[in-house]
């Protein structure tokens, strides 16, 4: 991966992750040591105005209204892949183990399946099968998460340049591959009544 892949990956990860008042100027601070582009630099500084328009609390509401109220828009690997599949389980350990072979930690409170801590960890880990496998799958779904947010959000800009500039676009077989692993609960009504006593 190239360097200026990787500094993409962490910025974008910082900013995919909850915001708060030091976010931007921590984000701004990286951008000015990267060795990122001047037009990957004005895209971000696109992406990033939209976001440090809008007062902190709108943009931590308008976070949680994105990504985590909407499945279709989650910030969780196999979640995608796998939906509420038992393979979900097996997935999230294999990705623990990824991280701890690596020397990383995972983030509190978050999964081993958390998108922008996988940016990062992407963005740092030596170039192997395993790691040119997770920044495939991570594409895939960075790329589902980029259809599903409406033009006008403010994160649109930011998961389109991650698509542009560090990702492939996933094959539509690749897509229906995923889909096809991926199981919806079965909220169904069971066919008797359940009763009590």
């Amino acid at each position: 991966m190239k360097q200026q892949e990787a500094e993409l990956l962490i910025i974008a990860a910082r900013l995919l992750a909850y915001p708060d008042e030091k976010t931007i100027p921590s984000v701004n601070s990286l951008i000015n040591h990267s060795v990122i582009s001047a037009e990957q630099k004005n895209k971000l500084d696109k992406a990033i105005s939209r976001l440090e328009d809008i007062p902190l609390l709108d943009l931590e509401k308008l976070y949680v209204h994105t990504f985590d109220l909407k499945a279709k828009t989650g910030l969780y690997l196999s979640a995608y892949e796998f939906g509420d599949s038992p393979k979900r389980g097996a997935a999230l350990i294999k990705l623990q183990k990824i991280i701890n072979q690596a020397g990383y930690e995972r983030a509190d409170g978050e999964l081993a399946d958390y998108i922008p801590m996988l940016y990062e960890l992407v963005a740092v880990m030596d170039e192997t099968d395993e790691t040119i496998r997770l920044w495939k799958r991570l594409g895939n779904v960075t790329q589902i998460i980029l259809e599903q947010l409406p033009e006008d959000n403010p994160y649109h800009q930011l998961i389109g340049l991650l698509m542009e500039d560090v990702f492939q676009a996933p094959t539509k077989t690749e897509i229906k591959k995923m889909e096809q692993n991926r199981e919806e609960a079965d909220l169904d009504e069971l066919p008797y009544p359940i009763m009590y006593n």
